[in-house]
């Protein structure tokens, strides 16, 4: 399973206006498409964390019971304009939806990754509260595939 974005390449620098406003940006969610999915996907999850060794598995986004024909989430659609069914989990920050990237000045580049779970079931109920821990583990044994893609950002 491929996941991309068009507005950087996997190893690249995420641009500037996907940041949060502490770092410069206006904090608009990434465009993220994917294709490949197995046969017999019923719903998709979604995670971008941060695992620098500073921000420790910060999590960005997480997201569940995207549907099974969904192929894209489009530039700014966390909050606004998610596919029907799909639920905005609290991130780090401790809000729901997309928390962009926000590292500490001068401790490097960080790798912001983002990861496409191809699940066996069409839903998975998470609390909106759900930690990163708990979100893997609801996936085990579910998860048919998965695809990542990696970008950078740093100050």
């Amino acid at each position: 399973m491929q996941i991309t974005s068009s507005a950087f390449p996997d190893g690249g620098k995420i641009p500037q206006k996907y940041v949060m406003p502490g770092a410069g940006g206006k904090n608009v969610s990434v465009p993220l498409s994917w294709s490949g999915a197995p046969p017999g996907t019923q719903s998709f999850a979604l995670s971008m964390v941060d695992p620098h060794p500073v921000a420790r598995n910060w999590v960005h986004w997480l997201v569940m019971d995207l549907p099974p024909g969904a192929t894209a989430l489009p530039e700014g659609a966390a909050g606004a304009s998610m596919p029907k069914g799909a639920v905005e989990l609290q991130n780090s920050f401790g809000k729901p939806g997309y928390g962009g990237p926000q590292p500490p000045p001068g401790s490097g580049d960080h790798p912001y990754v983002f990861t496409l779970y191809a699940l066996n079931v069409p839903k998975v109920d998470l609390p909106k509260s759900t930690n990163l821990a708990a979100f893997k583990q609801a996936l085990e044994g579910k998860t048919l595939a998965t695809g990542t893609i990696t970008g950078y950002f740093g100050r």
